[in-house]
C-alpha cells in the first residue's frame, strides 16, 4: 500500500545531499550549518551529572520550570521584556518544532502565509501540512533588505501569519528596529500574527547588535519568537530550542507541543539551565566568537574569484561564483563538491520561484584549519 502524500513535491533536503555528498567523495563540509569543534565544557559536565543523578523522566510538557525562569531572565536582560515563564515560555524539540508547533497552532486552512525569500526550508511544508498557502515576497540581492510597501501590496483579507529570520539564514543579513517599526506599521491594524525565528540571535555582528520582535511593544502581544540552544552552545544534536509568545498563544501552541514532542530531554533542560546561571558570558561573547571565524576566512579566501556579500549574521557566508562558472548554482555545488573537494549550499534552494544569481552558503563554523584547507582549495579555482 502507499499512501497518498501530503507533501507530493518534497523529497530529501538538500542539506541532507550535500552533506551525504561530501562524505561520499571526502569532501570538506561547509554546507549544513553544525560546528565541527564541541559545546563547553561545563555544559557537558552537567549534563552527565543530572545523568548520573537520575534525572532521567519525563519533564513537564512546557519545560523544566529552573530553564523556564532561566530563558525569562536571560530575555528581560537582553530584550528589556520578562515574559511569564510559566504562561509564555515552552520549550521543544529544537527550533525546528518550535516553528512547526506554532505554525499549526496559528494557521488554519485557507489562511495565507507571507514569508519573504530567500527563506529557510522548513516553513512552507508546515503551512502546506495546516492547509495555509504561502505567499513569498522575494528579497533582493545584495542587501536582501525588508521592503514594507512590498508587504503591504501582498498582504489580502486571508493573510494570517508572517514568518521572518533575523539574523537571516541563509543571506546572513539582520533586521534593524526601523524594519520592525515599518512591519508593525502595515499589519498593526489587522489579525495577522507574526513568527520570528531568531535562532541566530547571539550570532550577530551588527553594530546595533541583534533586534528582537520581543523589543517592541506592539509586535511582541502577537508574536512568536523561536529560539536555539543548539545554535548558541554548539550542540545541534541536543535538538533543544524554546519559544516565546503571550500567554493566549503560547496555550493553542502548547496544544500542539503536547501530542507532537510532549517533552523534551530532561538532564540537558537541567543542564542548560545551569548553564544559563553559571555561564552568561558564553551567550554574551558569542558574537566575538563568531566574528573572529567570519573575519580569519574572509582574509583566508582574499585570493579567490569569488565576490563575498556582507555578513551581519549566522554562521553563513555568501559567495558570488560568476567569476568562475557560469552553470547554476545547484549544479556548480556539485561540481565544486565532487572535483574540487568542498560541499556548500546553492541558494536557489531557499526559494521557490527563480533565483537567477549565482550565489552559494559557505558555513564557517569550523575549526580555522578546516577553514583554511577549504579556503586554499577554492582560491586554486
Amino acid at each position: 500500500m502507499i499512501p497518498q502524500s501530503k507533501l507530493p513535491h518534497l523529497g530529501t533536503t538538500i542539506f541532507t545531499q550535500m552533506s551525504a555528498l561530501a562524505q561520499q567523495h571526502q569532501a570538506i563540509n561547509l554546507s549544513q550549518g553544525f560546528p565541527d569543534f564541541d559545546g563547553p565544557q561545563y555544559l557537558q559536565e552537567r549534563l552527565a551529572w543530572h545523568v548520573a543523578a537520575g534525572h532521567n523522566q519525563y519533564a513537564p510538557m512546557t519545560g523544566v520550570p529552573g530553564l523556564r525562569q532561566a530563558i525569562a531572565d536571560k530575555t528581560a536582560r537582553l530584550y528589556d521584556h520578562r515574559p511569564d515563564a510559566d504562561a509564555e515560555v515552552t520549550v521543544t524539540a529544537g527550533a525546528t518544532e518550535a516553528l512547526f508547533a506554532a505554525i499549526t497552532a496559528l494557521v488554519r486552512p485557507g489562511d495565507e502565509v507571507i514569508c519573504f525569500d530567500p527563506s529557510y526550508d522548513s516553513y512552507a511544508p508546515a503551512v502546506a501540512l495546516a492547509g495555509g498557502v504561502v505567499q513569498r515576497i522575494a528579497l533582493q540581492p545584495p542587501a536582501f533588505r525588508f521592503d514594507a510597501r512590498a508587504l503591504a501590496a501582498r498582504i489580502s483579507d486571508r493573510t494570517r501569519l508572517v514568518i521572518i529570520n533575523t539574523p537571516h539564514n541563509p543571506t546572513a543579513t539582520t533586521w534593524p528596529a526601523e524594519d520592525f517599526a515599518a512591519l508593525w506599521q502595515v499589519i498593526r491594524e489587522r489579525e495577522i500574527y507574526l513568527l520570528s525565528d531568531e535562532v541566530y540571535e547571539h550570532i550577530c555582528f551588527a553594530p546595533q547588535g541583534h533586534c528582537s520582535a520581543l523589543s517592541h511593544p506592539g509586535l511582541r502581544q502577537r508574536s512568536v519568537v523561536v529560539s536555539s540552544f543548539g545554535k548558541t552552545y554548539h550542540m545541534t544534536g541536543w535538538k533543544v530550542g524554546y519559544c516565546i509568545a503571550p500567554a493566549a498563544i503560547s496555550a493553542e501552541l502548547r496544544k500542539v507541543h503536547q501530542y507532537l514532542t510532549f517533552a523534551v530531554n530532561t538532564p540537558a533542560q537541567l543542564a542548560l539551565a545551569d548553564m544559563l546561571a553559571a555561564a552568561p558570558e558564553h551567550y554574551l561573547d558569542l558574537p566575538a566568537f563568531y566574528q573572529a571565524k567570519r573575519d580569519h576566512f574572509i582574509r583566508a579566501l582574499a585570493g579567490s574569484r569569488l565576490t563575498l556579500l556582507p555578513c551581519e549574521g549566522t554562521y553563513f557566508l555568501l559567495a558570488d561564483y560568476a567569476a568562475i562558472a557560469d552553470s547554476d548554482d545547484v549544479t556548480f555545488c556539485r561540481w565544486l563538491t565532487t572535483e574540487v573537494g568542498v560541499a556548500a549550499i546553492p541558494l536557489s534552494v531557499f526559494c521557490d520561484g527563480p533565483f537567477p544569481h549565482r550565489m552559494i552558503r559557505l558555513c564557517f563554523a569550523k575549526q580555522n584549519a578546516t577553514l583554511d584547507a577549504a579556503a586554499s582549495k577554492l582560491c586554486a579555482l
